[in-house]
């Protein structure tokens, strides 16, 4: 084992605050780019749409190996503009998860559609297809499925679903552009893809911004009338559609991350990869269960989710805020148990995958720019928090092995 490093203590850079996620860092090392492509926006006077984001949008369509992709101005509004592209509308229902952002059942309740939440798999956090199938009826119009955290659903049993019941497959995948799912990206896993750049996403911009890929032309060429209130030129609406265009600005900066995506994503990686070295070091695999990754998978991980056992999550996180470490849930109460669906008739019990999560799942911080050591301060915070690790120098030795530091 590599020598120990000091005690979390005064004067010690293990007792620096941890964010849960930290955006200046990010920005520090493509300033200038950034400056560049902004300053060029400004000189041109083209701030919507455009041949900057025509040229983003071919960009992130080679990206996620789509025929086409249509910029849009936020990850709910390509959720919403999805719907209305397949006519969903009062009477017809949606299936989805409950264990999700609040933005994927919200667009179908905006177009008039029913949702029709569904438990998840334990282990991944994903809808579970088994529970897909059993809910699925005559109103039935689409599958909603979310790559949760950045990882894809499993998604043959809902391709089969939908091509025996003729039913659109509209895939959430706003946590997780550049995912895999036996070798081919997300967004091109169902009817269409649909994605945010909020700015904490990994491929995240300078405000709202959202983006749909799809394979279908007539989809895309809907999709674009509908962006624009449904003009197609001369001001003539040949249906209602809303105003969700994708900004210039927004696209010449998420053009110049974009070039980065890769990178970020290996680092995230790496990153989650310390995090089960560390965890297994302090010997917390008994108190703490760690993300799966699922065979034929690439996990991008835009958020890393702990499980913690025993009921002991809420106090880990206290424990956490009040040594100044990052951390949040995601999320903490599943959608079906929500005071404004309550018309659905949803109680608690329902659904008891999604409810245990809710109860116990606690993310880390894991942006690409996250040091070694801040990771160490994380685990530590966790085993104290546990009462697996003491406040003394006489503490177990901190595993730091000789690339840790290289990475440091």
């Amino acid at each position: 084992m590599a020598d120990a490093l000091p005690i979390a203590g005064k004067n010690n850079p293990f007792s620096e605050p941890v964010p849960m996620i930290d955006l200046v860092s990010q920005y520090n090392t493509i300033a200038n780019e950034i400056r560049e492509v902004v300053d060029e926006t400004f000189t041109t006077q083209q701030f919507v749409l455009g041949e900057t984001v025509a040229e983003f949008e071919k960009e992130v369509a080679h990206y996620c190996d789509s025929r086409e992709a249509i910029g849009c101005a936020s990850g709910t509004d390509a959720l919403i503009l999805a719907l209305m592209a397949h006519d969903i509308g009062p009477g017809d229902e949606v299936i989805t998860t409950p264990f999700t952002f609040f933005a994927t059942a919200s667009a179908i309740h905006r177009v008039g559609a029913k949702p029709v939440f569904v438990d998840i798999d334990p282990v991944t956090y994903n809808i579970d297809p088994v529970a897909v199938e059993k809910a699925i009826t005559r109103r039935t119009r689409a599958i909603l499925p979310v790559h949760l955290y950045g990882q894809c659903v499993e998604m043959e049993p809902l391709w089969r679903l939908a091509i025996r019941s003729g039913i659109a497959i509209i895939e959430d995948a706003c946590q997780a552009i550049g995912a895999e799912y036996r070798a081919r990206r997300a967004g091109v896993l169902g009817t269409i893809g649909c994605f945010s750049f909020f700015p904490t996403k990994n491929l995240g911009g300078a405000g709202d911004g959202g983006l749909i890929t799809t394979d279908d032309p007539a989809l895309a060429k809907r999709l674009r009338r509908l962006r624009v209130h449904g003009d197609v030129g001369g001001y003539n609406h040949q249906e209602v559609g809303l105003n969700s265009r994708l900004d210039a600005l927004q696209a010449a900066v998420l053009g110049v991350k974009l070039s980065h995506l890769e990178n970020w994503i290996e680092a995230r990686q790496q990153n989650a990869k310390r995090y089960g070295e560390l965890f297994r070091h302090y010997q917390l695999l008994d108190a703490i269960e760690l993300p799966a990754v699922l065979p034929e998978r690439r996990h991008v991980y835009h958020q890393y989710c702990i499980r913690v056992k025993g009921g002991h999550r809420d106090s880990v996180q206290t424990h956490l805020r009040e040594n100044q470490i990052g951390n949040a849930i995601y999320y903490p109460v599943p959608l079906h148990l929500q005071e404004c669906f309550s018309d659905l008739n949803y109680k608690a019990g329902d659904l008891p995958h999604s409810e245990a999560a809710a109860e116990e799942v606690l993310a880390l911080p894991i942006f690409p720019e996250l040091r070694p050591q801040q990771q160490e301060t994380v685990v530590r915070g966790i085993a104290r928090a546990l009462g697996r690790l003491g406040d003394t120098a006489t503490d177990p030795p901190i595993l730091f092995t000789e690339s840790h530091k290289r990475a440091a």
